[in-house]
């Protein structure tokens, strides 16, 4: 059995997720994730979230073929957010762009 790292979940029991590709460092996309997705990520080597809207779990490219694969999970000071570095089979994003966060605020 994988051992979780004592992250400190919201009332809801989700935690944020930072996805970073781990060999341009380009954030990628954030998402929630529970302990169970958090152990099926570390189990399984791949991104699991749980999706708000939706109410269920989410293997993120499993149905588009863009899945990531985990290099290494960390989680900060306060134990309350997670990094996932991944190696990205494509884009992060559902409009097919390589990142979620490729809009900008202008002007700045």
């Amino acid at each position: 059995m994988t051992e979780l790292p004592d992250i400190k979940y919201d009332d809801r029991g989700l935690a944020p997720a930072i996805v970073q590709d781990a060999g341009t460092g380009e954030v990628l996309m954030l998402a929630w994730v529970n302990a169970e997705a958090l152990k099926r990520t570390l189990e399984s080597g791949t991104t699991w979230f749980w999706s708000r809207s939706r109410q269920e779990f989410w293997n993120k490219g499993a149905t588009s073929g863009n899945l990531q694969h985990v290099v290494e999970v960390r989680y900060d000071c306060d134990a309350d957010t997670l990094l996932y570095r991944v190696e990205p089979d494509g884009p992060a994003c559902h409009t097919g762009e390589t990142s979620c966060f490729h809009r900008r605020v202008e002007p700045l």
